[in-house]
């Protein structure tokens, strides 16, 4: 898979959207007594929004991080219960690469529909606005070629990466969300929303470059 692995061109990380830019909170679901630097990341956040009012941060989760959570969860009309999963970290602009990849496969076996936007029929670029619109917030473009346009170029993609494809040889004109292990989803003409592997013959010879969207 030689595009992949040496034909890219590493960039910075710089957001276009108003998501927090931390890069490891949102990977895992945070309650009470742990005690992770996530922690004090999701402690930070809540004290610029006036929620964590404690003097320091620290990596426990503890009654005064409960007790802030608690709260902003009831302001952000969620289920009040000091956790901190995928709907508070949406609702605090955390993305949360485990909520883009269960999203994903929510909608798996959804049909193809040209200009498709809904789980009644996607195509490719309005799976993806769907997906991250409803598993992180973020509004990306309507087309692949104003995606391509946007975002940060990354050399290689992590999971919640977006992969651009060239089908017809005149640019980007497909793309999926990187899952991991080597595979994609994106809904194709042929089969809707599938998996897809990116070292297949056919997706390999046809990647053109990730975009990060957070």
């Amino acid at each position: 898979m030689k595009k992949f692995t040496a034909g890219l061109i590493a960039a910075g990380f710089i957001a276009m959207t108003p998501q927090i830019g931390y890069a490891a909170l949102g990977d895992q679901t945070l309650k009470q007594e742990m005690e992770h630097a996530d922690v004090q990341d999701l402690q930070e956040i809540l004290k610029k929004k006036g929620y964590f009012t404690y003097s320091s941060t620290t990596e426990y989760y503890g009654t005064y991080t409960t007790k802030a959570v608690k709260e902003f969860q009831r302001d952000k009309g969620l289920a009040v219960d000091g956790v901190t999963g995928m709907q508070t970290y949406k609702a605090l602009g955390v993305f949360s690469k485990e909520a883009i990849v269960k999203t994903a496969k929510k909608y798996e076996g959804t049909p193809y529909e040209w200009g498709g936007e809904s789980p009644d029929g996607f195509d490719c670029s309005g799976y993806l606005n769907y997906i991250f619109d409803e598993a992180a917030g973020i509004d990306l473009p309507r087309t692949v070629k104003d995606m391509y346009g946007t975002g940060t170029k990354v050399s290689t993609p992590a999971v919640g990466d977006i992969v651009f494809y060239d089908i017809d040889g005149g640019g980007p004109s497909h793309a999926g969300v990187y899952i991991g292990n080597g595979q994609f989803m994106h809904s194709g003409s042929s089969n809707g929303v599938t998996t897809a592997e990116m070292d297949s013959s056919y997706w390999s010879e046809r990647y053109v470059g990730a975009k990060r969207y957070r």
